[in-house]
């Protein structure tokens, strides 16, 4: 990938800065002195090889997947019976989300999915990459692994993904443990039908969706068009990755190094357009999924839920209300992450006795 790093550095040197009026109101968007101060480091100071051999050097797998190849970091506990534990990212990161939970992990098997379109994914060879259709491939990736039973965590895409797969694998996930309940759930819940609390937490999600949710509409109607300056433009890609990390994420959550990194993940895979799959394919999602569940709600996230509103969806055992972190949860807040992933593991234990 050293020949994707030099065309990122010679594309930095002849980036053409164009200034807003509100070109120092992150409000707005990024700043443009924020991300002056990256691209600079991102073009004469970060180091890629650092970080690319990091990042080859976690457990990696290829496992056929029906007509898919599926890449996993594939992370062995040294007691074969121990429980197995499935991790899935969502957008705009990868399985870099994880990679402060895989050290807490060492007591279960965990297999941490690359998700097609995503980077370190295989090459999509089919398009219509739905999150049901994810949700079939990484089934069938986790049964060539001989692992018939797990428990699934997640969050954003990543939750969706999972919700689908209980919901069509009942018999195989354990237990769920998520950051939030299916996002497309709250654009056709009837509030009506659901507790004050909870319909009240809809209402702050419509808010949210006027007010931040502009790239959703953007990346689920107008893929091709975005993708176009996203994929030409290192500057454009950073803007528009790193405005979400920052401002989803609770605090100072990420060194200059790791933006960069998640950013350049996206740059060198090429997959900035093929992530969007998820927002432009259709999803239907049941009434209810009756697998047990444990839900992780971080302060600073896009939307908390209040457990009434996750309990009209979900079969809700343990709702766990964290004084600190934001949507990527599992980089910010790894042990927290960790032992709720624990409380999930521990429920469906108890389910099966």
């Amino acid at each position: 990938m050293s020949e994707g790093i030099e065309d990122i550095r010679e594309r930095l040197r002849r980036t053409r800065r164009v200034t807003t009026p509100w070109s120092d109101d992150d409000r707005r968007g990024i700043s443009g002195t924020r991300l002056d101060e990256l691209l600079e480091h991102w073009q004469n100071g970060y180091d890629w090889s650092v970080h690319e051999r990091r990042i080859g050097e976690l457990p990696w797998t290829t496992v056929q997947a029906g007509d898919t190849d599926l890449r996993v970091i594939h992370q062995r506990s040294a007691d074969p019976g121990a429980p197995v534990v499935v991790l899935l990212h969502g957008w705009p990161d990868s399985v870099l989300r994880f990679e402060r939970v895989l050290p807490l992990l060492t007591d279960v098997h965990v297999v941490v999915p690359a998700l097609p379109g995503f980077p370190f994914a295989a090459p999509p060879t089919t398009s219509g990459m739905s999150a049901g259709r994810i949700a079939g491939i990484v089934a069938a990736a986790l049964a060539e692994l001989g692992y018939p039973r797990y428990t699934v965590s997640g969050g954003d895409v990543g939750g969706t993904v999972a919700e689908l797969l209980a919901a069509e694998h009942p018999d195989r996930v354990a237990a769920l443990h998520l950051t939030n309940t299916a996002p497309q759930r709250a654009l056709t819940a009837d509030p009506t039908k659901l507790p004050p609390d909870a319909a009240a937490h809809l209402r702050r999600s419509a808010q949210w969706f006027r007010t931040e949710g502009g790239y959703i509409a953007q990346q689920s109607t107008r893929p091709n068009t975005v993708a176009v300056a996203l994929g030409d433009s290192p500057a454009g890609l950073a803007a528009w990755i790193v405005e979400k990390l920052e401002s989803w994420s609770d605090g100072p959550a990420f060194t200059p190094d790791e933006l960069l990194t998640w950013v350049t993940a996206y740059w060198v895979t090429g997959t900035i357009g093929t992530s969007f799959t998820t927002y432009v394919e259709p999803v239907t999602l049941p009434d209810r999924i009756d697998t047990p569940t444990v839900l992780s709600v971080f302060p600073r996230d896009t939307k908390p839920e209040p457990r009434s509103y996750a309990e009209a969806f979900l079969n809700i055992r343990d709702y766990v209300e964290h004084r600190a972190g934001g949507h990527f949860a599992a980089w910010e807040q790894p042990e927290a992450y960790a032992d709720d992933v624990r409380r999930a593991v521990g429920l469906g234990r108890r389910e099966e006795t």
